[in-house]
C-alpha cells in the first residue's frame, strides 16, 4: 500500500477510535501515586510476555498483604495460566523494586520534568529499559514518550518515520527515533501518544495500558 493510502486509512481510523483513546489515556492521567508500585511492576512484566497475564499477576498482587517470599513470586509469574517469561529473575527484581520503592516514589513525586525522570528510572530500577520506563510513565500520566516496541516500530516503519526496524536500540538511537516520531506526529496533526494507542488498537484490536 502507497504510503498516502497508509496515512489516509489511520485518519479514518483515528476518526472512529479517537474518543476511546482520549478516554484511555484520561485514565492513566488520574492513576493515584499509591497505585504507582503497581503500574511499575507491570512494566517489568510485560517485555516478552503477554499484558493480559502480566495484568493478572497485579491484579493478584494488589490482592495480597504485600509480605511476598521469592518463592512466593516464582510460583505466581510460573503459573501456566498467566506466565510471564524469565519468571525467577522478575521475581527477585519485584522484591528489589519493593524495597527501593519509597525513593523511587518521592523522585517520581518530585520531578517533573518526564525526559529527566526517565532516564533516572532506567539508571535505577533493575531491568527497566527506555522502552518499559517510558511506559510507566505514560501509564500514570506522563506525555510525549514513545513506547517502541515491535507494533510502534512497524508501523513506524510503515509510514517511512523510520526505513527499517532497528536491530538493536541504543539509548541514542531510541532518542532519535522518538523525536522523528514526535516530528510526524506534529505534522500529522495527532499527539504521539494518541498515535501509539491508535497503532496498538489497529495490530491488536485493543486499546490496552
Amino acid at each position: 500500500m502507497k504510503r498516502n493510502d497508509v496515512l489516509t486509512e489511520l485518519k479514518e481510523l483515528y476518526a472512529v477510535r479517537c474518543p476511546a483513546i482520549r478516554s484511555r489515556l484520561a485514565d492513566f492521567a488520574a492513576v493515584p501515586p499509591n497505585a504507582y508500585f503497581f503500574e511499575l511492576v507491570y512494566c517489568l512484566l510485560t517485555p516478552q510476555s503477554r499484558a493480559e497475564h502480566a495484568d493478572r499477576v497485579v491484579a493478584f498482587l494488589k490482592q495480597q498483604d504485600g509480605e511476598w517470599s521469592e518463592q512466593q513470586l516464582v510460583d505466581l509469574l510460573g503459573h501456566k495460566e498467566h506466565y510471564i517469561r524469565f519468571h525467577n529473575t522478575k521475581a527477585k527484581r519485584i522484591l528489589v523494586l519493593k524495597n527501593h520503592f519509597p525513593t523511587i516514589h518521592a523522585m517520581i513525586l518530585q520531578t517533573g520534568d518526564s525526559r529527566a525522570l526517565r532516564a533516572w528510572l532506567v539508571a535505577k530500577v533493575n531491568g527497566l529499559g527506555w522502552k518499559e520506563a517510558s511506559h510507566f510513565l505514560r501509564n500514570i500520566g506522563h506525555r510525549n514518550l514513545a513506547i517502541l516496541d515491535r507494533h510502534i516500530l512497524r508501523n513506524l516503519v510503515r509510514i517511512r518515520v523510520i526505513r527499517s526496524l532497528p536491530t538493536t536500540l541504543t539509548p541514542s538511537r531510541y532518542l532519535a527515533i522518538e523525536r522523528a516520531f514526535l516530528l510526524f506526529a506534529d505534522k500529522f496533526d495527532i499527539p504521539m501518544d494518541e498515535l501509539d494507542l491508535l497503532f496498538w488498537s489497529k495490530e491488536t484490536g485493543k486499546i490496552m495500558k
